[in-house]
């Protein structure tokens, strides 16, 4: 089924790569949302209200929140695809997340909403009638939400859209309320002990716990969350893969939307080199990001002595020491500066931000590690903050 909607409404060599692409998935996405989600809440409305069952009733209430959920993600994509501007240089992607936040939201309310009604239904306890139309309805629901999972997943993956894989974890979840509100019905029908409302309470809490798991999700890019160590790593690895660079350091990755992300990196290249063919380095490495992974990628360029001896040994020494006082800590941009009286020993260290507010102690401590070992060297250090994220073993 899936593979007969791409062929019917999207275009043929579309891969969800560009910004139009995403939106003309994201139409699919959402109109089939809609559709499916209008259909179970009017079946399920209508069975839960002449069965008297509120668990029934609050499961359609889910239904229509989550076609409401897809109107709101359609018109998402659709405001996420307008160009840039001159108000807005870096384009409108963002309206996706604020469009999945929306739908966290309006998931909350319903969840409260419903919790209060099947609360009422546990004081104020009715009689159910139940009926082979509830478990046909209920039964059917399940099917149609399996696929919808499956379907939001394959294009959420496809287009790298966290709104549909969010969208696809809400209908697994609505999945596992509806059967559970479809054994409860058979329960309290073969034993004579009435669920229904502590079936919907269970229903509205599962309902509360989904929303807010999408509110997390959704915030987390909004709120500029670091990129994964993955991708930390594996663009540190392809810069190093250039001939002439010697190291990198300072990345920093801005995510204004799916498929609009910049960044900003340092490199490091021989001091000695001339700087017009460093400078193509540069040029080549920022153009073969652009390319390869639709990344905005800034490289400033840092010269490092190399025909310096003591500062390459001096390189390897801290490498290898620093790590010792904490395992994250790093050292870049080393420079000897040779006078009189001393020698100053001037680098930057990048700290994680579990050592926030303890920039003075680790200074303390590497200036106390280099001056046990080498007495003559007086240490200049600049504190630099990771905003990235890079495992360590």
């Amino acid at each position: 089924m899936t593979k007969l909607l791409f062929r019917l409404f999207i275009r043929e060599g579309n891969d969800g790569a560009e910004t139009a692409s995403r939106a003309e998935y994201g139409r699919l996405a959402g109109m089939v949302g809609i559709a499916c989600n209008v259909l179970l809440f009017a079946l399920k409305f209508l069975i839960g209200t002449l069965s008297a069952s509120v668990s029934i009733t609050a499961d359609a209430l889910n239904n229509l929140s989550d076609a409401s959920s897809s109107i709101i993600s359609l018109l998402g994509f659709k405001l996420g695809s307008r160009p840039a501007d001159e108000e807005h240089p870096y384009g409108h992607a963002r309206y996706e997340y604020l469009a999945g936040l929306t739908v966290a939201v309006m998931i909350m309310v319903i969840g409260v909403e419903l919790f209060k009604s099947s609360f009422q239904k546990i004081i104020h306890p009715a009689e159910v009638e139940f009926g082979p139309a509830i478990v046909v309805v209920l039964v059917l629901s399940i099917l149609v939400k399996l696929w919808m999972a499956q379907f939001n997943r394959t294009v959420g993956k496809k287009i790298n859209s966290q709104t549909l894989l969010a969208t696809a974890a809400d209908s697994r979840n609505d999945v596992i309320t509806t059967a559970a509100v479809l054994v409860a019905s058979v329960i309290s029908a073969v034993v004579g002990v009435e669920l229904d409302g502590f079936m919907g309470v269970a229903v509205s809490v599962f309902i509360l716990y989904s929303g807010f798991g999408i509110i997390r999700d959704t915030l987390d890019p909004l709120l500029g969350k670091a990129p994964e160590p993955e991708v930390v790593e594996e663009i540190r690895n392809r810069i190093m893969e250039y001939p002439g660079v010697l190291g990198t350091h300072d990345l920093m990755v801005h995510d204004y939307g799916p498929g609009r992300q910049f960044a900003s990196v340092h490199v490091e290249v021989a001091a000695e080199e001339d700087i017009l063919k460093s400078h193509d380095i540069v040029d080549n490495i920022e153009r073969d990001f652009h390319k390869s992974m639709n990344l905005h990628l800034v490289v400033h360029m840092d010269p490092i002595v190399t025909g310096d001896e003591r500062v390459g040994d001096m390189r390897s020494w801290l490498s290898e020491h620093v790590p010792l006082i904490h395992p994250k800590l790093t050292v870049h941009d080393l420079r000897i500066v040779p006078g009189d009286t001393h020698t100053n020993l001037i680098f930057d260290c990048v700290i994680p931000h579990e050592l926030n507010g303890k920039e003075a102690e680790v200074k303390r401590r590497i200036a106390e590690l280099v001056s046990k070992e080498f007495p003559q060297y007086f240490c200049v250090i600049s504190i630099d903050h990771s905003f990235s994220v890079i495992h360590h073993d």
